[in-house]
């Protein structure tokens, strides 16, 4: 689970800035069921956090800030000469470092990792496990201005001697130490602690962005019959008309994935570097579990009941967009009720009813129990604003200022009555975080007088 996340000299972000998963102490009490204790201290995280703020105020570049960091974990610049950041660029300080910086909790102990990186390299990096107040460093990367990487860590030097050959070398100067560990070290032979942090960063964090899925459903629906039954009754319990969903699968030569796939995508799939791939109309390409030499085309078809007890099927594309936003949503909740995961939606509103969202919110935290379970998202739903579904530690914002940085703030900052109606003060502007709407009401005055 995410404990706090800083970012800073990113896209919007011009100043440190820290969204803060911990819970406060001046809201004892107050739906005890979202809090998930600290290990080693008194306090607790929160398990959701909802992200407001006006059109091109900040929310979506925390979710890209989280994505950059990911990427520059598991996948690394790639090809790049540099590091691909994207600074703030409406001041004097683009061409210093950006910070990324993240504290999390990971079976059941405390870890902090975070990195500065300018254009051509990787600045500074460190890990640490955190007990308490304290620190205890993994291992902690600093690159000169020449480029040369040196790595210290009495932590890798005991573990053998790839580890510490690595940290001899210290690698790539455009590349996260964590991605050199990973890419360079077999996961079978990596330290079992670096291990679960990487595998946390691929797995168990997972950042959806509006026009994206989960996964991919055919693949994952096939492989799992109880899926295909969840998504069925929660899309019949959201009225959505689809009484029950069904997988169509055949199987597909490696002729016809090349044909049906562009070819470095076919390419990736059949070497197994990929297990699924999406085709132009919607369709998806997956291995077979059982059999790496076989292919499946899969289609998902949502079933109708009629009046006079027949019933139609339609396919998944003829759907409304609420329907296919909500079903590639449906998966973190079962995923949440079942395993540990944190999920970062960006517009989780998107195409979808306010009363829907309300209750996929709702239903995380009614059925989703479990101490490493935790659901971040960014909206313009001004519905969610509702004390009885969410703390309000729970609830932050986001705003610019005159320079045209991001800013984000909490409600909890805010002093006001447990009475109050939190989503009329909101949509007043008690809060900041909304568009100033001014000028288009001088516009139509202007358009009423040329009439």
């Amino acid at each position: 689970m995410i404990i706090s996340f800083s970012v800073s000299n990113f896209r919007s972000f011009a100043e440190e800035t820290t969204l803060s998963m911990v819970a406060s102490k001046r809201f004892q009490g107050h739906h005890e069921s979202h809090l998930v204790p600290i290990p080693d201290s008194d306090e607790h995280i929160l398990k959701v956090g909802v992200i407001y703020g006006a059109n091109g105020a900040g929310k979506s570049n925390l979710f890209r800030a989280l994505e950059y960091m990911r990427k520059m974990v598991i996948r690394g610049p790639g090809r790049e000469a540099q590091t691909g950041r994207d600074p703030f660029r409406l001041g004097t300080a683009a061409k210093e470092p950006s910070l990324f910086d993240l504290t999390f909790l990971l079976n059941e102990k405390v870890y902090r990792y975070g990195f500065r990186v300018n254009d051509e390299h990787v600045v500074e990096e460190w890990l640490a496990e955190v007990r308490g107040s304290k620190e205890q460093a993994l291992f902690e990367r600093v690159t000169s201005s020449e480029g040369s990487v040196k790595v210290e860590s009495a932590f890798l030097k005991k573990l053998g001697d790839k580890h510490a050959a690595l940290a001899t070398v210290g690698g790539p100067k455009n590349q996260t130490f964590l991605y050199t560990l990973r890419s360079t070290i077999e996961l079978n032979e990596l330290n079992s602690t670096l291990l679960a942090i990487i595998s946390w960063f691929m797995f168990d964090l997972t950042l959806i962005a509006p026009t994206a899925s989960f996964r991919s459903l055919g693949g994952y629906m096939l492989r799992n019959d109880s899926s295909r039954e969840f998504a069925s009754q929660f899309l019949q319990a959201a009225s959505t008309g689809v009484d029950s969903l069904e997988i169509e699968h055949e199987a597909v030569s490696e002729e016809r994935v090349r044909k049906l796939l562009p070819e470095r995508t076919a390419s990736r799939l059949i070497s197994g570097s990929i297990p699924y791939a999406q085709t132009k109309d919607g369709s998806d390409i997956v291995v077979a579990p059982d059999d790496p030499e076989t292919y499946y085309l899969i289609n998902i078809k949502s079933k109708h009941e009629l009046a006079d007890g027949d019933s139609i099927s339609f396919d998944l594309t003829e759907e409304s967009d609420g329907t296919q936003r909500l079903l590639n949503l449906i998966p973190v909740l079962e995923r949440l009720r079942d395993d540990s995961g944190i999920f970062f939606i960006d517009e989780i509103d998107r195409s979808m009813h306010p009363q829907l969202v309300w209750k996929f919110i709702e239903f995380f935290l009614r059925s989703c129990p479990g101490v490493h379970r935790q659901l971040l998202v960014t909206t313009h739903e001004s519905n969610l604003l509702d004390l009885e579904l969410l703390r309000r530690d729970e609830i932050w914002f986001t705003e610019k200022n005159r320079e045209g940085a991001s800013q984000l703030y909490s409600l909890a900052e805010f002093r006001v009555r447990k009475d109050l109606s939190i989503q009329k003060h909101y949509l007043r502007g008690r809060f900041g975080a909304i568009p100033f709407l001014g000028d288009i009401d001088r516009l139509i005055d202007k358009a009423e007088v040329r009439a």
